[in-house]
């Protein structure tokens, strides 16, 4: 099989406050994630603001460099330690799709312009191929060249930008696109439509997606498999059905159950809606062991191993 992402021992420490009272964060701590699949996947990380899918992300797009470790996609080291691809030759293999599309363009360019640099200096293409490549993405999206063509960002919705911001990435035929909350910036209605864009353009288009969100619904409705982060670490890993039907660390339960329910009334728990705590970043057992209700001693003491359940899946807890 196909390794489509790997990390190894991926950290990223982050600085913060003043000279004399700076603080590090580990906003990636050991992270060792491993996908194999001979067919294009869809990999979703989940979990709470600051729980460093962000982070993960702006490293393997190379917006920032780890403190250690490396990352790879499709074999070949896009970040860390190790024989590194050159900007463009990375730019055809991977691709991003930022959170705010109004964000993604300037106002003072046309949208077409980011199409034409993508098919020109980044896939190398003449002005005929180029041309093409862009109408055959856009109508991959449902948009036609000739109505985004001198237009800029600011006379197209959001749903239409961020369609826009897909198909500039489908252009090199990329290897994997990383999707940092694609969905969130856009009203709901719409969002299932980009959620269901990207299912329907991994079998056409035969790419991997790394779908960076919080909303664990659109996460078991769209992924292959799942990754849950908590304070930088992985804490689980695997088949998202089985990872989100049957849970098996305390926090992807605390995640599932903070999730509205007609069937239940909702009571907002103060373990999971709490304040970000640095102290939990530099903790050197279980991150989690603060919050979580089997913790003992040995959490306190020792970083949980991964524990490799019969069905593949990786769960990192001292009692799984």
């Amino acid at each position: 099989m196909k390794t489509i992402l790997h990390t190894e021992k991926l950290h990223k420490v982050y600085k913060l406050g003043s000279l004399m009272r700076r603080v590090s964060i580990n906003a990636l701590d050991d992270v060792n994630l491993t996908v194999q699949s001979d067919e294009p996947v869809i990999i979703s990380l989940v979990g709470e603001s600051g729980s460093g899918k962000t982070t993960l992300a702006k490293v393997i797009l190379r917006l920032v460099d780890p403190s250690s470790g490396s990352a790879m996609i499709y074999d070949q080291v896009v970040a860390g330690a190790g024989q590194k691809p050159k900007h463009r030759e990375y730019l055809s293999r991977v691709q991003p799709i930022f959170q705010n599309p109004f964000e993604a363009f300037s106002s003072y360019r046309t949208v077409d312009s980011y199409l034409e640099t993508t098919a020109f200096r980044v896939s190398g293409l003449n002005r005929k191929d180029g041309v093409a490549a862009m109408e055959s993405a856009l109508a991959s999206v449902g948009l036609k060249y000739a109505d985004v063509r001198g237009k800029y960002p600011n006379q197209f919705s959001g749903g239409e930008l961020q369609r826009v911001s897909i198909a500039r990435a489908l252009i090199p035929h990329p290897e994997i696109i990383i999707a940092d909350e694609p969905v969130s910036m856009i009203d709901a209605s719409l969002r299932m439509n980009i959620i269901n864009l990207f299912l329907s353009l991994k079998q056409d288009y035969k790419t991997s997606f790394l779908y960076i969100t919080h909303d664990l619904a659109t996460a078991y409705y769209i992924s292959d498999f799942i990754a849950v982060m908590y304070r930088g670490t992985i804490v689980e890993f695997g088949q998202a059905r089985g990872v989100l039907t049957d849970p098996q660390h305390p926090y992807t339960r605390l995640l599932l159950e903070s999730i509205p329910s007609v069937r239940r009334k909702w009571e907002r728990k103060r373990m999971a809606m709490s304040d970000i705590e640095t102290k939990e970043y530099r903790f050197g057992g279980c991150k989690f062991r603060n919050r979580c209700p089997l913790a003992e001693s040995i959490c306190d003491e020792q970083r949980p191993p991964a524990v490799v359940k019969p069905d593949g899946r990786e769960v990192y807890c001292h009692f799984a």
